[in-house]
C-alpha cells in the first residue's frame, strides 16, 4: 500500500496532521506531494517531513494515485472543476475529502462519477488522539483499507454505513473538543473566583481532565459507573452532580449536539 502516490490539495493544519501521522506510521515521504498557493506552508511541510511540494494542483494530481482534497468548503467547487477541466483522467483516481458540509452528490457534480471517501477528523488529531469519521462511496475494500491507514496515525477511525452519519459524527466528535474546552474554561473561571491564580486554576483543570480521560480510556466500565465511583451519596460530589442534573445538563448537551447537526445539514444545502 505504501507504493501509492498521495497528493494533498491544500497545505493547512489538517494536511499537516495527516502527513505527520503517515510519516509516523512509516509511509515513504517521497510518495507524498502537497500543492498549495502559499509557498511558505509548502516549504514548512517539505522541511519538516521531506515530502514533495508544488504550487500547481494539476502537477500534483497527475502524479497521484490518491488525491486528498483539503481546502475550505467554499473553495472546493473551483478546485474540483479546475481539476476536471485540466486533468480529466483523474476521474479514475481515488479522491478523499476532509471538508465539512459537502455531500458526495456535490463532488460528483464537479468531478464526475468518482470513487470518493468523505472524512471528518477532529482537532485532537494534531496530537495523535483524534477521531475520524469515514464514509466511502464506490470504493473497493483495498481502497477503504488504504484510507484507514492514512488516518489511523491520527487516532481512532470510525467507518460510517450512511453518509448522513457524517453530520452526526460532527456533533459527537468534530465539534466536541470545543464542548470540553468550554466546560474547562468555566471551571477555570470559578477556580479563579475562589482565589486561585489563573495559571494554577488552569493547571488543575487540565490535569483533572487528563486524569479523568485516562481513567475512562483504561476502563470498560460505563461512564455512569465511573461517575458513581466518585460520587458518595450525600457528599460534595453528589451535591454538584445533582445541581447539574437539576439544571438540565443532559438536555442541554442534547440540544447543543442537535444544533450542530442542524447547522451541518444547512451548510450542505448552501455551500
Amino acid at each position: 500500500m505504501n507504493d501509492n502516490m498521495v497528493a494533498f490539495i491544500g497545505a493547512g493544519n489538517m494536511t499537516r496532521c495527516i502527513i505527520a501521522g503517515m510519516i509516523k506510521n512509516g509511509y515513504p515521504a517521497e510518495n507524498i506531494i502537497a500543492a498549495n498557493p502559499s509557498k511558505a506552508k509548502l516549504d514548512a511541510l517539505a522541511a519538516d517531513f521531506g515530502i514533495q511540494i508544488t504550487q500547481d494542483n494539476i502537477v500534483a494530481v497527475q502524479q497521484a494515485d490518491v488525491i486528498v482534497l483539503a481546502v475550505k468548503p467554499q473553495l472546493m467547487a473551483d478546485v474540483c472543476q479546475h481539476i476536471r477541466e485540466q486533468a480529466p483522467e483523474t476521474v479514475e483516481k481515488l479522491f478523499v475529502t476532509v471538508a465539512a458540509g459537502l455531500p458526495v452528490a456535490r463532488y460528483e457534480s464537479w468531478l464526475g462519477e468518482v470513487r470518493l471517501v468523505r472524512t471528518m477528523p477532529n482537532t485532537p488529531a494534531s496530537v495523535g488522539l483524534g477521531v475520524t469519521g469515514i464514509f466511502a462511496h464506490r470504493c473497493s475494500n483495498y481502497e477503504k483499507a488504504f484510507v484507514d491507514g492514512l488516518f489511523s496515525g491520527m487516532g481512532l477511525t470510525v467507518w460510517l454505513d450512511d453518509e448522513a452519519q457524517i453530520n452526526s459524527i460532527i456533533a459527537l466528535t468534530g465539534s466536541a473538543p470545543a464542548y470540553f474546552f468550554y466546560f474547562m474554561q468555566a471551571m477555570q473561571q470559578v477556580g479563579e473566583s475562589l482565589g486561585f491564580s489563573s495559571d494554577a486554576a488552569r493547571a488543575m483543570v487540565v490535569q483533572t481532565a487528563l486524569g479523568a480521560a485516562t481513567m475512562t480510556a483504561q476502563s470498560d466500565a460505563p461512564f455512569a459507573d465511573l461517575r458513581a465511583q466518585v460520587t458518595s451519596k450525600g457528599g460534595t460530589t453528589h451535591e454538584a452532580i445533582e445541581s447539574m442534573r437539576n439544571a438540565g445538563l443532559e438536555n442541554l448537551v442534547k440540544d447543543a449536539m442537535s444544533a450542530a447537526i442542524a447547522r451541518a445539514e444547512a451548510m450542505a444545502k448552501t455551500l
